[in-house]
C-alpha cells in the first residue's frame, strides 16, 4: 500500500477517515488542515450525525491521535505540505478548491504522485480522469491519470442508476431533480453570500441549486443526454434524485425494478448500489454505506418515460466510495 495523505479535514475529510479505519482501508500518513488539532480532535471524536468514534481522540501540537493511531498534523493555512519529502504517493483533497487542474496540480508540485479529488472537478480538463467503483474504476491507467475527480454524491447515485437502465434498455435522454440536505455552502442565517439564493438561512427554507452531476456524468458517458438541478432542504445529511429518462427500448416497472435488483446483489455494482423494497423516509439511509439506494416502490412509467428515484447519503455513502478508491488507487500506482 503506497502512502496516502488526507488533505482537508471538514465534513467529507472526516468521514473518510471513520471509514478507512472502521474497514481497515488505510491509516493516513499525516493530515493536513488549517484548524488547530484540539478542535480537529473533538469534532472527530464526537459526531452530529454519526455519533461518538468508539476510541479516545486526542489532539495535540503537530498530532491527532485516533485510538491507537498516532497520525502527524501539519497546518496547511500557509503553504501546501511538502508531499516529496513526506513520501507521499496519494493525496486525497477533501477541501473542495481544487476543482480546477491548477488547483489539484499543486499537490503534483509539491511531490505528489496523485492526487484524487473529492468533488466534480470544473471541466474535463481539470483532470485526467472521472473514476467511480462500480462503473469505471477498473480502466484506471496510473501512467496517465495523475489528477482523479470522483466527482459529487450525486454523481455517484446517479451514476448507478444509468449504468443500470443504459445497459438494459437504452437512454435517449432524461432530467433528474435531487433533494439534498443543507451542506456548508450555504448559510445558518439570512445574509449576503455569493450565490443569491443561498444568502437565506438553510435551516429554514427550500432553495434551489445547480448541480454539476450532469457534467461529471457526461465525462464518463460522452453522448449521454441528462441534465438537472438540486433543492437543498432542511435535514442535516441524506438526499434523494430522481431521474426521468426516455428510453430506448420499451420497459416495465417490474423489468426496471427486476434490473436494480440483480446488480445490487451481484456484479461491480454490488456494494455500491442497494434496493428498498419497503416504504421509508430519508432517516432510512443515514449512515447508509451504498452510492445510490433504489426506492422500487417509486419507480413508475408511462410509455417511454421512466422514473426512478435513488436515496444516498450525501456525506457517508460518497466517504465510503471515496475511502475504497483511495485504498484502490494506492494499491495499483
Amino acid at each position: 500500500m503506497k502512502k496516502i495523505a488526507l488533505y482537508g479535514f471538514g465534513r467529507i475529510g472526516r468521514q473518510l477517515l471513520r471509514v478507512g479505519l472502521q474497514q481497515g482501508l488505510f491509516v493516513p500518513v499525516v493530515i493536513a488542515d488549517v484548524r488547530d488539532e484540539a478542535t480537529l480532535a473533538a469534532l472527530f471524536a464526537v459526531d452530529t450525525n454519526y455519533g461518538r468514534w468508539t476510541a479516545p481522540v486526542t489532539g495535540q501540537a503537530g498530532q491527532l491521535r485516533v485510538g491507537e493511531h498516532p497520525i502527524p498534523y501539519l497546518n496547511s493555512a500557509k503553504e501546501i505540505p511538502d508531499w516529496a519529502a513526506l513520501g507521499v504517493d496519494l493525496v486525497v483533497d477533501c477541501t473542495g478548491r481544487a476543482t480546477t487542474r491548477a488547483g489539484a496540480q499543486a499537490h503534483l508540485d509539491r511531490g505528489a504522485k496523485y492526487v484524487l479529488v473529492s468533488a466534480a472537478s470544473k471541466t474535463l480538463a481539470d483532470c485526467d480522469a472521472v473514476l467511480l467503483k462500480g462503473i469505471n474504476l477498473d480502466t484506471f491507467d496510473p501512467a496517465r491519470h495523475r489528477i482523479i475527480s470522483m466527482g459529487s454524491c450525486t454523481t455517484n447515485a446517479l451514476a448507478a442508476v444509468v449504468q443500470v437502465i443504459q445497459a438494459q434498455f437504452g437512454i435517449q435522454y432524461g432530467l433528474f431533480s435531487t433533494v439534498h440536505s443543507y451542506t456548508n455552502s450555504q448559510s445558518l442565517t439570512d445574509q449576503p453570500m455569493h450565490d443569491r439564493r443561498d444568502s437565506w438561512a438553510a435551516a429554514e427554507n427550500i432553495i434551489p441549486s445547480a448541480s454539476g452531476a450532469a457534467r461529471a456524468l457526461q465525462f464518463i458517458w460522452p453522448e449521454l443526454k441528462i441534465t438537472g438541478k438540486a433543492y437543498r432542504v432542511p435535514t442535516r445529511t441524506g438526499s434523494i434524485a430522481e431521474l426521468n429518462l426516455v428510453t430506448e427500448r420499451a420497459c416495465t416497472v417490474a423489468q426496471v425494478n427486476d434490473a436494480f435488483r440483480q446488480a445490487a446483489q451481484a456484479g461491480p455494482l454490488h456494494g455500491v448500489l442497494d434496493v428498498l423494497e419497503d416504504e421509508w423516509a430519508s432517516a432510512r439511509i443515514v449512515a447508509d454505506p451504498h452510492s445510490s439506494i433504489i426506492d422500487l416502490p417509486l419507480t413508475t412509467q408511462q410509455g417511454q418515460l421512466l422514473s426512478v428515484a435513488a436515496w444516498y447519503d450525501n456525506e457517508w455513502g460518497f466517504s465510503n466510495r471515496l475511502a475504497e478508491v483511495a485504498a484502490y488507487l494506492a494499491g495499483r500506482g
